[in-house]
């Protein structure tokens, strides 16, 4: 916790102290590093912002995260029940392991047996010209263990796309946020899976409506919570006994 001022301390030294004082009397004080406190009101304006943005330009990566922060007020106490109740979500939240470029050893799951979680996890980050390093830190969550979680769930986004073998594209990113609109409940995960496709061309359209869809919709529903796997423990695992036990059917 933060140092007080003492009761028998001059009131000289107020100023800076008197002031840190009143913010932690009013709750406006970082909850962790890079939290920024917010009313209500300043969350909804976010909230409404960051939503137009988001379905403006879907790669503004900055103004999906904010949306997920603002408005996941019901989902993610729900996901962090569902860890707590869970033996190795549980583990999860006490050990806090995080999916980066400065935790990942990137040459030995290059030399892992292709089809192994770990192979095909750096196949995938690599084919797609991505970073587990561009997830953003948590800004808006008041919550310290909620804001694990979410930064938790933005770091597996890409093992979902491993999981369920979608590349980055549009129509792979809506097939995934479908899959994990059932899964969190995230209202940010609900938007992108329902207005996404307005962007794909009619061919797309058609895959996804009678192929991608159904299946997606099936594995979400019939999947654990992808949240209590600890992957980074899973890497040697080949992906299709990985599915199977988590309960993702296979991909069309």
């Amino acid at each position: 916790g933060r140092a007080r001022l003492s009761h028998t301390e001059p009131r000289a030294r107020d100023g800076l102290f008197g002031e840190e004082e009143e913010e932690e009397e009013e709750g406006c004080y970082q909850l962790y590093p890079g939290h920024i406190p917010t009313s209500p009101l300043q969350k909804a304006l976010l909230a409404a912002g960051s939503a137009f943005m988001a379905l403006y330009d879907p790669y503004r990566h900055d103004m999906v995260a904010v949306l997920g922060e603002t408005t996941g007020c019901l989902a993610l106490p729900n996901l962090r029940d569902k860890m707590k109740h869970h033996p190795e979500g549980y583990r999860i939240l006490q050990e806090r392991p995080r999916i980066r470029l400065s935790t990942l050893d990137m040459a030995r799951l290059r030399g892992l047996p292709d089809g192994s979680l770990g192979r095909e996890y750096v196949r995938f980050l690599e084919d797609n010209k991505v970073s587990p390093d561009t997830r953003m830190p948590p800004k808006f969550v008041d919550d310290e263990e909620l804001a694990y979680v979410i930064q938790r769930y933005r770091e597996v986004h890409d093992l979902m796309h491993t999981l369920l073998g979608m590349p980055t594209n549009m129509l792979g990113e809506v097939v995934v946020k479908w899959f994990e609109a059932i899964q969190t409940g995230l209202p940010m995960c609900v938007l992108g899976a329902v207005f996404g496709p307005v962007r794909l061309s009619a061919r797309k359209l058609q895959v996804l409506a009678t192929e991608l869809l159904p299946w997606a919709i099936r594995s979400g529903r019939n999947a654990s919570c992808i949240l209590n796997v600890y992957y980074e423990q899973r890497w040697e695992q080949p992906v299709e006994s990985l599915r199977e036990e988590i309960g993702i059917f296979p991909p069309p």
